[in-house]
């Protein structure tokens, strides 16, 4: 059961189309709450609200922010016009959405005649924090190269959460965003992430596309427990369609925990036991220490024998995230503290151009 609680509307503290952030008032205390758009329409200082409360109180990585269910003194709303394909299906939040893929859409024909990527370059991480770097270092290297970002529903759905995609779309530092599966609030939507990888190239004639989940990675502590554990059949598919896989590594000498340090055991997972492709997997670390243990990691785990693993040499990460104004955290640490997880996401970035010159 989740867990509900009632609540009212005392500020609105920032506000897009698709989402408001706002304070609310429950059981006497001031607290934070996000509220979607397409869900619940536009909310008002002195609005009452059903709120899930549920993650807060488990002391979940949402910011400390509650979820608004209902607007109580507007609770009835109209659909809106168009599209036939439900997201969010059977569950009180389902919404329709209206997807490159089916049949009222004007895309519908050119999707059907994809035969093969002809090798587009696809980027696949695992975590939402490796798409600034990763967009950045490509923008800064050829800015006129189209870039499509296609989020999955391994973490976050809605991708208005995210105010990272917000920025590199205002920027221009992503051409075009699709949501697929049950993500939803890209500007365009798809059944699947590989007809979303299809439409990226067939239709927006994408030089380069970025693949990963929104923010809020789900993990366990055992081997195969995670969501990120996607990237392995992304990169399959990628390799089917005829693209041209490349692997982003989770990498961090800041992680304490043993197995996130050098290389993850996310990333040692996916691709030593899980890809059935052989991926590019680049590697970008200055300190030679830190490049000696990451070596050795690729070693013990044979992914130099399954995959093509690139040593790069570019320092430029903060440089192109700076010129573009961007700031970037994961796991609560920024550049300066965990260097080579952001280099990793870059690495792949620089990699991809330095192919496409």
């Amino acid at each position: 059961m989740l867990s509900k609680k009632t609540g009212l509307v005392r500020s609105i503290t920032r506000e897009y189309d698709d989402m408001q952030e706002m304070t609310v008032e429950i059981d006497g205390n001031i607290e934070k709450a996000i509220s979607y758009t397409l869900l619940t329409g536009k909310l008002s200082e002195g609005d009452r609200l059903l709120l899930n409360t549920t993650a807060v109180e488990l002391g979940l990585g949402t910011g400390g922010y509650h979820f608004v269910i209902a607007n109580m003194d507007s609770p009835q709303s109209q659909m809106s016009p168009g599209g036939h394909i439900m997201k969010l299906r059977y569950t009180p939040f389902q919404i329709k959405c209206f997807a490159v893929e089916e049949q009222e859409s004007k895309y519908h024909e050119e999707i059907k005649r994809f035969s093969s990527l002809e090798g587009t370059p696809v980027a696949v991480g695992t975590l939402h924090s490796q798409l600034v770097p990763f967009a950045c270092t490509a923008k800064f290297m050829d800015s006129e190269k189209k870039i499509t970002y296609i989020m999955t529903d391994g973490a976050a759905l809605p991708m208005y959460l995210s105010r990272n995609v917000k920025s590199l779309v205002e920027k221009g530092l992503i051409d075009h965003t699709i949501s697929c599966g049950n993500a939803f609030g890209g500007e365009f939507e798809s059944v699947n992430v590989h007809s979303a990888i299809i439409f990226a190239k067939q239709v927006l004639k994408s030089d380069i596309i970025i693949i990963c989940m929104g923010p809020g990675i789900v993990g366990t502590g055992t081997k195969y427990g995670f969501t990120g554990i996607e990237q392995a059949y992304i990169l399959d598919s990628v390799a089917k369609l005829g693209g041209r896989p490349v692997a982003i590594p989770r990498i961090s000498f800041a992680d304490k925990r043993e197995r996130h340090f050098g290389i993850s055991h996310h990333t040692v997972t996916i691709l030593g036991d899980m890809a059935w492709c052989r991926a590019e997997i680049p590697i970008n670390i200055q300190d030679e220490s830190r490049l000696e243990r990451v070596r050795a990691q690729i070693e013990e785990n044979g992914l130099m024998e399954k995959h093509d693993v690139v040593f790069v040499d570019d320092d430029s990460t903060k440089i192109a995230l700076d010129h573009y104004g961007m700031k970037v955290k994961s796991m609560g640490r920024g550049f300066e503290e965990d260097e080579e997880f952001f280099k990793a996401a870059s690495a792949a970035a620089y990699h991809i151009m330095e192919g496409l010159k």
